[in-house]
C-alpha cells in the first residue's frame, strides 16, 4: 500500500504524524527549502528499516500539478490543489486545525478532494460557513487525530518536563503555555511576549510556543530573557514536531493563553483554563455560541495584570465542565480511537489498489 502525506510547511505535518506512526508512508513537499527543513527537524526520528537518509521518513519533492503517476492514498494537511489521477489514487484532506480563522487560499479547493477527514461538528460548521457543499459520502467522521495521544495517556508528564529543561525544583510551579498565532490572525507575540515573560515567570513556569511563521523570533526572545536575567521561561519550536509537539506542551501546562489560533479549540481536550489575548482581527468564521470558545474562555486586553488573570483562572479552573461541554460540541468521539478510525478507512480504500 502506497501512502503519501503532503504539507506546505513542516509544522503542518504534525497533523499526519499519528497516522504515519501507524501505517508509514512517504512525505511529499513542493520545495527544496521544505525538504531541507524536513531533514533538519526530523533527523533521527526513524530508527526502523523505513528510515531514509539522516534517519528521517522518506520524503519526495514533487510538483503537485503533476502527480498523476502516484498510485495509492494521498493525504493533505494543506489547502492546496492535488492534481492526482482519481483512477490510480484517492485524495484525502486532513488540514491543520479547526479554528475560527478562514481557510487560507481558496476554500473551494476542498471540493477537489475525494474525501475529507472531519474532526467534529465545528469542522462541519466551518465548511458550511465557507459556502462549501461537500457530498455526504465524501465526509469521513474520524474525530481529532491528535487527541488520542493525550486521551490515552501515552506520555509521562515528568519526562516531558525533563526534556523541556524544567528543573525538578520548579516542577511544583504551575506552567503557563502561551501559543499565539502569526500576523494572519493578528497574532500577539510581538505585543505581549516580553510582558508575559517578565510578569508570569515571577510565580510560574512559562512556555512560549509561537506559530511556525514566528519561530524565527525564538532566538531573540531567548537572548532577551538571558540578558535580563529572567528564568523559568522555556521555548517550544513548532517545527520540531517530534520533540516539541503541541500535545506534549498541553500535558506539561496548566493553563493556555492564545489569541485567534486554532489551538484554543484543541486545548479543550485538557479541560484546563483558557485565556484569550484580545485582538481586533475580524476575518473569522461565524459560529454558534455552543461552538465558540470565546463564550467560555477568559480574556486579557492589557488593562489588567496578566499574572492576576492567570492566577484567577488557575484558582477557578477546577470546575472544567464548561470546557468539557465545549469539547464535545466541537469534536466527535473524544475516545482515544480517532487514529484507529482513520487507519481503518485508509486500509479499506487501499484495497482498491491491491
Amino acid at each position: 500500500m502506497n501512502i503519501y502525506y503532503f504539507a506546505n510547511q513542516i509544522y503542518q505535518l504534525s497533523y499526519a504524524w499519528p497516522l504515519y506512526n501507524r501505517i508509514g508512508g512517504s512525505f511529499l513537499v513542493r520545495k527544496y527549502k521544505t525538504l531541507l527543513k524536513f531533514k533538519r527537524y526530523l533527523r533521527g526520528s526513524i530508527v526502523s528499516g523505513d528510515a531514509a537518509f539522516l534517519g528521517t521518513p522518506r520524503v519526495i519533492k514533487r510538483d503537485l500539478k503533476d502527480i498523476s503517476d502516484l498510485r495509492g492514498i494521498i493525504l493533505s494537511q494543506s489547502n492546496s490543489r492535488i492534481h492526482n489521477d482519481p483512477v490510480k489514487s484517492r485524495s484525502i484532506f486532513i488540514g491543520h486545525g479547526t479554528g475560527d480563522k478562514k481557510y487560507g487560499g481558496k476554500a473551494n479547493t476542498l471540493d477537489t478532494y475525494q474525501y475529507l477527514f472531519v474532526s467534529g461538528p465545528k469542522h462541519m460548521e466551518k465548511l458550511k460557513d465557507a459556502g462549501l457543499d461537500i457530498p455526504e459520502k465524501s465526509l469521513v467522521k474520524v474525530g481529532n487525530l491528535r487527541f488520542d495521544e493525550y486521551l490515552n495517556g501515552t506520555n509521562d508528564r515528568n519526562a516531558l518536563m525533563e526534556k523541556m529543561g524544567i528543573p525538578r525544583k520548579n516542577r511544583t510551579r504551575k506552567t503557563v503555555l502561551y501559543a499565539p498565532t502569526w500576523k494572519w490572525g493578528n497574532g500577539t507575540i510581538k505585543k505581549y511576549a516580553k510582558l508575559f515573560i517578565k510578569e508570569i515567570t515571577r510565580e510560574h513556569n512559562l512556555i512560549i510556543r509561537p506559530h511556525h511563521f514566528d519561530a524565527h523570533r525564538l532566538p531573540r526572545l531567548k537572548l532577551w530573557a538571558a540578558v535580563n536575567g529572567i528564568k523559568n521561561v522555556y521555548f517550544s519550536n513548532p517545527n520540531r514536531i517530534t520533540t516539541n509537539d503541541t500535545i506534549q506542551d498541553f500535558l506539561i501546562s496548566d493553563i493556555l493563553i492564545s489569541d485567534t489560533s486554532s489551538i484554543l479549540y484543541e486545548y479543550l481536550v485538557t479541560g484546563k483554563p483558557i485565556v484569550v489575548a484580545n485582538t481586533d482581527f475580524s476575518n473569522l468564521h461565524s459560529m454558534p455560541d455552543e461552538m465558540n470558545v470565546m463564550t467560555v474562555a477568559d480574556f486579557f486586553d492589557g488593562s489588567k495584570s496578566i499574572l492576576d488573570v492567570v492566577n484567577r483562572n488557575l484558582r477557578e479552573g477546577t470546575n472544567n465542565s464548561k470546557y468539557t461541554e465545549m469539547l464535545h460540541n466541537c469534536f466527535y468521539f473524544n475516545d482515544g480511537k480517532s487514529v484507529q478510525r482513520a487507519v481503518g478507512f485508509v486500509n479499506e480504500l487501499s484495497r482498491e489498489f491491491q
